[in-house]
């Protein structure tokens, strides 16, 4: 019996994490795309095999896994009524992906018994300037304000009431202080949308890499943890009353130096990532790999390679 709220987190012990990114799957710059081409969303979305991705994260051992909601730009892996209303039909049937990848991630996940849990932002679209200035933040990103976080706020609350349990977290990237001025009034919204669509879901508000695990939001259930090296482990299964979490992408395939975000290839060796992976398990922290997913829903063969050596060590 489960006794703290993290405790199904920490049983799990290491998962995946997926950038599933209309700039990513469906940009023909990226191997992401498989010479795929630039298509419409909703081409895109129905290219992603999810029994697929399933059976992977299976066949590896993984306890649990994240994807991406949207990030930056418009196109978002579900229909969202409240997103809908704001930015007109138009728009949102052009950006909202008609197959519902969530609901159906869940039912294949769920047959494993690998928990889904979704990552959202806390900067909205935009990229997308014209769709971004109807929710009233665009570049330079500067003063993040109330009227923009209740409206945005909303469509995550519209995901987290439709799917209630079924997704057991949320990770929140872009809420930073010192570059948006999020505070923690501006971050309740989105954990009081969270709590009303699963009491139980946990949460995680980031405010960027530090050499050092964090609590950043005073009411949030787990780290952040994002982090670009093997540099930071954990003292303890808990940093201030939140479960310790690290983040930490493995590819290499990249325009910049080090491991980079949804990058094939493998930025570090087996041993070197198992080592750290059993490190930050036994001080009682749970780690996170993002890896590289392809359009179809197929995953690096190298990282699988290296994936699936962790898993059977980390049984």
């Amino acid at each position: 019996m489960f006794m703290h709220i993290t405790d199904r987190l920490h049983s799990k012990k290491w998962g995946i994490f997926h950038h599933y990114l209309y700039n990513i799957q469906n940009d023909p710059l990226f191997s992401n795309n498989q010479n795929a081409g630039q298509t419409d969303w909703q081409s895109c979305t129905e290219a992603l095999n999810i029994q697929r991705l399933a059976k992977t994260l299976h066949e590896i051992g993984a306890g649990y896994y994240f994807i991406t909601v949207m990030q930056g730009r418009k196109y978002m892996i579900a229909e969202n009524t409240s997103y809908r209303s704001i930015v007109g039909d138009e728009i949102a049937d052009e950006c909202l992906s008609r197959r519902d990848l969530i609901e159906e991630l869940y039912q294949e996940l769920h047959q494993y018994d690998i928990d889904l849990y979704l990552y959202f932002t806390g900067d909205g679209p935009y990229k997308d300037e014209a769709i971004g200035t109807l929710f009233g933040f665009t570049e330079p990103r500067q003063n993040i304000t109330m009227d923009f976080v209740q409206k945005w706020s909303e469509v995550l609350k519209d995901y987290a009431v439709r799917y209630g349990g079924k997704i057991k977290g949320w990770w929140l990237d872009g809420m930073y202080h010192q570059a948006f001025g999020y505070s923690p009034e501006l971050m309740h919204p989105y954990y009081r949308a969270i709590k009303e669509g699963n009491p139980e879901g946990i949460v995680a508000f980031n405010d960027g890499v530090k050499p050092y695990c964090y609590r950043h939001y005073p009411q949030e259930e787990f780290t952040s943890g994002e982090q670009v090296d093997l540099s930071v482990i954990p003292k303890a299964r808990f940093q201030d009353g939140a479960q310790t979490h690290i983040l930490l992408p493995i590819g290499s395939e990249s325009r910049d130096i080090g491991a980079t975000w949804a990058g094939g290839g493998l930025h570090y060796t087996k041993e070197q990532l198992c080592d750290y992976a059993e490190k930050v398990i036994s001080a009682g922290g749970v780690v996170t790999f993002d890896c590289k997913l392809n359009r179809d829903g197929s995953f690096d063969d190298a990282q699988v390679e290296v994936l699936r050596y962790i898993g059977s060590r980390l049984k």
